[in-house]
């Protein structure tokens, strides 16, 4: 019997491809876990092949769902795209987005691309700030959509991807396990900053902050010149820098949650550009996966 691929299920069956994560694909997609583990059977009984194989610890996609990937993205950037266009046809206005400045690389490109192309009147403003800043703008009306680490403060924001954390340095770093780790991290306020922190705390490694900045060019620059580590999502190593991950006696970091917030939800402009950013997300996400499996 013929039957089709649900929208719903796909979008679902991309998240847990992205995480390998059940429980962080639900956050995601803002639904339970066992909703999702329902949606994927379902989609794995309309495919009638296993998509994930699944244990205690670990969740990989089968060479079909790795398949079925390819289709499912065609399948949602065409949904999307439709829904796009018939809703804002003719979208302009002004939208203020506001991300911190290493996510600011990251969402933009793609995001203007796709505006400049699909949705030439609407007008883009960007302020990049550490995130408290950027939750406040949006609680004040300064800022119609944010992007930033997720934290107990944000619960008006939507998870839409977790990211692993790295310790990277420059290609050749050497370091002096008799001296003090230095350390190029973000401002206090950096949520990024406070894990590395409390993860080098558990050791007995001793460090100091020897330079700190919000500018992600600076923080690269002055990791290439061997000023020190740093840490970074996976999403924002630059490749000019690499992953040192276990080595001169680093601990192993978190992943971290990224969320997503409107000032207004309601408002079409906000949606648009809401739905653009996910999607950014989401293809970053998977391109990185490849680009570790390679490294």
């Amino acid at each position: 019997m013929h039957r089709d691929l649900e929208i719903a299920l796909l979008r679902s069956f991309m998240a847990v491809a992205a995480h390998l994560s059940f429980t962080k694909a639900a956050h995601s997609v803002s639904r339970t876990q066992s909703a999702v583990s329902l949606q994927i059977k379902r989609l794995e009984e309309i495919v009638g092949k296993p998509l994930f194989e699944r244990t205690r610890q670990s969740v990989s996609i089968t060479p079909t769902g790795e398949a079925l990937k390819v289709f499912a993205k065609r399948i949602l950037i065409a949904n999307d795209t439709a829904l796009s266009q018939i809703r804002h046809p003719e979208a302009e206005g002004r939208v203020r987005i506001g991300a911190p400045d290493d996510y600011a690389t990251l969402v933009l490109p793609i995001l203007l691309s796709i505006i400049n192309a699909e949705h030439p009147r609407l007008q883009i403003e960007v302020v990049c700030e550490n995130t408290p800043d950027l939750l406040r703008m949006i609680d004040s009306g300064d800022l119609d959509v944010a992007v930033g680490v997720h934290t107990p403060e944000s619960v008006s924001g939507q998870i839409i991807c977790y990211e692993p954390l790295h310790w990277v340095a420059s290609p050749g770093y050497t370091d002096d396990p008799e001296t003090a780790l230095s350390l190029v991290l973000w401002p206090p306020d950096c949520a990024s900053r406070v894990v590395a922190l409390d993860a080098l705390k558990q050791t007995e490694r001793k460090w100091r902050i020897a330079y700190s900045t919000r500018s992600m060019a600076l923080i690269e620059g002055a990791l290439l010149n061997g000023s020190g580590i740093g840490v970074m999502e996976a999403s924002c190593i630059p490749a000019s820098l690499q992953i040192v991950d276990g080595q001169i006696g680093l601990p192993p970091l978190p992943d971290i949650a990224i969320s997503i917030h409107c000032s207004n939800d309601n408002e079409p402009n906000n949606d648009l550009v809401s739905r653009i950013i996910k999607g950014s997300f989401a293809s970053s996400l998977r391109q990185d996966a490849r680009r570790l499996q390679r490294s």
